[in-house]
């Protein structure tokens, strides 16, 4: 009976070497107020002075999300008081953000695409960060991160679900990733998710009154949070209560949102034009130096992916989404010259290792040649499947590389018709009663039982046997 309605503002790190008003670093894990400098804080006499690396960087995500860029941009002081914000304010873009409105392209579960329309992109310093679980009783401020520079990525109220707000968010991780913006590490706060949520009736126009569910840290966490709150939102009203405009935390441990400040709107921040920084002009020159320095985007690799090494639709587009999963793909099928099974290798066993251990594809320790040494070893018969994942693991565990572990397990893959032939002939000695069944059996359920037999030949093989001729042998001397 109800819709959600739902709108995000992400808050991408730029991975800037130096702060975007000041020199100093922004190298993640420095003790705490090592490196906030004068200008940082807002201290008296100080001036600030933009990073143009951080307006290269915003230019380009405009570009890769088809947007306008704007040529003049100007920055404003946000004006509210937060113990990690000293100066009192937040240097932002308000009226003239540097850009404009843009697209990106969701995939949905029914695997049908969906547009969402991105409102604006501008540039701001990021604040520092409150520690609430260091001091008893007390909470420690840590400023290194005042002044970081943050590209705020605000989208239209176009999503309706917590499946589609992880599939929007997930698409600009992706970008920012390949555009080398961003490292997008949300865990280390690179990238946050600000999640604006309401309901309204199925079939109505009127936007419902929103919360804003601030700083959620990973995707699942987005995905949750938004599910809980849509979920209150709906039993408030249920109840013939009103939902009341706040912003709000998520408690993953309670999976609960829970009040933090009633919602401020723009006229709450007195916005105004900063008057140590003049209006930022960015020529047509400029533009075309960050259009030409742009990368290959998921969207043409995708496509790229499928004609090149003939590999389906899904698969391109799980492998592309992360820029190193996509070259390390890349580099085994390279190397093999087997897409296909690169492809079912790395959408199998790699990521269900990445997965399980929680690693990322960078921190793999089976690296591009030794998995493309292991499906040549596929090819040209010397492994079936099973000796193949034995010796996956084996790599896995460090014991070597492909064909040392090959020959120091005997795992040679048993294509003697001969051989396997003698072997045949003991199980099917060793199992006249479910011969006999076979025998009896009509076809469609023979080919049910075979599998019987094809195991006991495989477990006396040791695994070795070719499994292609396992098949042909027994379906020839069953019959």
């Amino acid at each position: 009976m109800y819709e959600a309605v739902i709108g995000l503002e992400v808050h991408v790190q730029l991975s800037t070497a130096s702060k975007i008003f000041s020199g100093s670093s922004t190298a993640f894990g420095a003790e705490p107020n090592t490196q906030a400098s004068l200008i940082d804080l807002g201290m008296p006499g100080v001036l600030p002075v933009p990073n143009a690396k951080a307006f290269e960087m915003a230019i380009k995500f405009g570009l890769a999300i088809d947007a306008k860029i704007e040529q003049e941009s100007i920055f404003d002081r946000k004006n509210y008081f937060y113990p990690d914000l000293p100066k009192g304010y937040q240097i932002s873009q308000f009226e003239k953000p540097i850009v404009g409105p843009g697209r990106v392209t969701i995939t949905l579960d029914d695997g049908n695409t969906k547009t969402i329309n991105v409102t604006r992109a501008h540039l701001e310093e990021d604040a520092g960060k409150s520690i609430h679980d260091v001091f008893d009783g007390m909470t420690g401020i840590d400023l290194n991160r005042a002044g970081t520079p943050l590209l705020e990525i605000v989208s239209e109220p176009e999503l309706h679900s917590a499946r589609e707000a992880v599939a929007y968010l997930k698409v600009i991780h992706s970008i920012v990733r390949y555009l080398d913006i961003s490292d997008g590490n949300m865990a280390e706060g690179s990238m946050r998710c600000d999640c604006n949520v309401s309901v309204r009736p199925e079939g109505s126009e009127l936007l419902g009154t929103r919360t804003e569910i601030k700083n959620v840290n990973s995707f699942r966490f987005v995905e949750k949070a938004i599910d809980t709150e849509i979920h209150r939102q709906i039993e408030i009203l249920e109840d013939g209560g009103r939902v009341v405009q706040e912003t709000r935390l998520y408690d993953p441990d309670k999976d609960e949102t829970r009040p933090m400040r009633s919602k401020e709107e723009a006229n709450d921040y007195r916005y105004f034009p900063d008057p140590d920084l003049l209006p930022v002009f960015i020529d047509d020159s400029f533009i075309e130096t960050c259009r030409i320095k742009l990368p290959e985007l998921p969207d043409a690799r995708k496509a790229r992916y499928i004609a090149e090494y003939g590999i389906t639709d899904y698969d391109a587009s799980v492998l592309v989404a992360d820029r190193d999963l996509a070259d390390y793909f890349a580099e085994v099928a390279n190397m093999s010259g087997e897409g296909k099974l690169a492809a079912n290798w790395v959408m199998g066993s790699v990521l269900a290792e990445l997965n399980q251990a929680n690693l990322a594809i960078a921190e793999f320790p089976v690296s591009s040649r030794q998995l493309s040494d292991l499906l040549g070893r596929i090819k040209d018969d010397t492994l079936n499947s099973k000796t193949a994942k034995t010796v996956f693991e084996a790599l896995i565990t460090g014991d070597g590389e492909v064909d040392t572990i090959i020959e120091e397990q005997g795992l040679v893959q048993m294509t003697d018709t001969g051989a396997i032939e003698a072997v045949v002939d003991e199980v099917i000695s060793e199992n006249s009663h479910e011969v006999a069944n076979y025998r009896a059996a009509s076809s469609d359920k023979r080919s049910k039982m075979l599998g019987f037999f094809v195991g006991q030949v495989m477990k006396k093989s040791q695994g070795k046997a070719n499994p292609q001729a396992v098949n042909q042998i027994l379906a020839s001397k069953l019959t």
